[in-house]
């Protein structure tokens, strides 16, 4: 996705944690590629069950002028307490997440009441046989990309959960949303 990430992708990142506020929780941070962004909050700590992909995060930490704290973990099973974190962010994680709800429950737990959870993913589109497509393509999909599901609902299980779309923005024809939810607890 290396060009997408050059071009559209960054300018999507960019907005999306502009809109951080606080004490911020990342989930699923991958190779560190939203540090950066990250300006106007007091701290970040980040989750990533991957030891690879923390060591590889080290480089992008020192371009956060924030302080980064990357810990090893699953967003199935946070190790925070509840009402911690101002603003949670997520981007494009939920897809290879083994159980997206469990973690979007806890996501909500770590969130303080009317906190903010930012979203960034690509979903099963509304488009029949595009979502066909995604159905038939997602077994393989997953094998070859660490887990990664062509094919949920990310926005409809946000709503299942008690998040509240403040603003929601899609992307090439919905493949990818934007969502910014406020944590009503």
């Amino acid at each position: 996705m290396s060009p997408l990430e050059k071009r559209r992708f960054k300018a999507i990142r960019r907005d999306l944690i502009d809109r951080a506020s606080g004490s911020v929780l990342e989930v699923g941070s991958g190779t560190g590629i939203n540090f950066p962004f990250y300006h106007d909050v007091e701290k970040v700590t980040a989750i990533e069950p991957s030891e690879d992909m923390i060591e590889r995060s080290q480089k992008r930490r020192g371009l956060a002028a924030v302080p980064v704290e990357v810990l090893k973990g699953t967003a199935e099973r946070l190790p925070f307490s509840d009402n911690v974190f101002d603003t949670v962010i997520v981007t494009l994680a939920l897809c290879t997440i083994p159980n997206p709800e469990a973690a979007i429950l806890e996501i909500k737990r770590v969130c303080k009441p009317n906190g903010k959870v930012l979203v960034f993913e690509h979903v099963k589109m509304d488009q029949d046989m595009l979502a066909k497509l995604q159905e038939w393509l997602t077994p393989f999909w997953k094998r070859i990309c660490d887990g990664c599901c062509l094919n949920r609902n990310t926005v409809e299980l946000i709503q299942a959960n008690q998040l509240e779309i403040l603003d929601k923005q899609s992307y090439y024809n919905g493949l990818f949303v934007q969502v910014e939810a406020k944590n009503k607890k």
